[in-house]
């Protein structure tokens, strides 16, 4: 097993609600293995407070989570990602910025919590926060030092096609 830390950015739009779940996630289930960033390609400034409150009741870490543009991580100076998610399918239509390294990329598409309002709102978010969940779940038991990168790149992307991974609770 390598001692490589995996870095991996997930991108939504507005950089606020998915993409931030993602981070906080990888992070913490993924520790010393996995560092995760967001981004999003039209930021809206701040995470979304929902997001913000069902993390930390969960007791996650929300130091440092913060709405972002992807440009920090085209950048020169910006940490090198072997990873690049998409969790909404409008970033995933965009056309991205060229990363340096060139990282593996796949779409894993989670309906945006965020445009829930009202009493729903709070389901919606937990149902985001399940899915990416389970998905980094499968994530994480990948053989990833093992694959060549074909198989790695199908894996991925087989990750954000399962529909039972919407399905389990992990």
């Amino acid at each position: 097993m390598s001692d490589k830390i995996y870095n991996v950015l997930f991108l939504c739009t507005g950089n606020s609600a998915r993409s931030i779940l993602g981070e906080a996630l990888l992070n913490r289930d993924g520790a010393g293995r996995f560092r995760a960033y967001s981004a999003g390609s039209f930021p809206k400034g701040e995470p979304h407070p929902m997001a913000i409150e069902i993390l930390e009741q969960l007791e996650f870490d929300t130091d440092g989570l913060r709405s972002k543009s992807w440009d920090e991580f085209s950048a020169p100076d910006a940490p090198q990602m072997d990873f690049i998610i998409t969790v909404c399918d409008n970033a995933a239509g965009e056309t991205c910025p060229i990363w340096p390294g060139h990282p593996m990329t796949a779409h894993w598409g989670i309906e945006d919590p965020a445009a829930v309002e009202g009493d729903g709102q709070r389901e919606a978010f937990l149902t985001a926060l399940r899915y990416m969940r389970n998905r980094i779940s499968l994530l994480l038991n990948l053989p990833i030092d093992a694959l060549d990168e074909l198989s790695l790149k199908t894996r991925l992307a087989a990750i954000g096609a399962d529909e039972s991974a919407k399905e389990r609770n992990i």
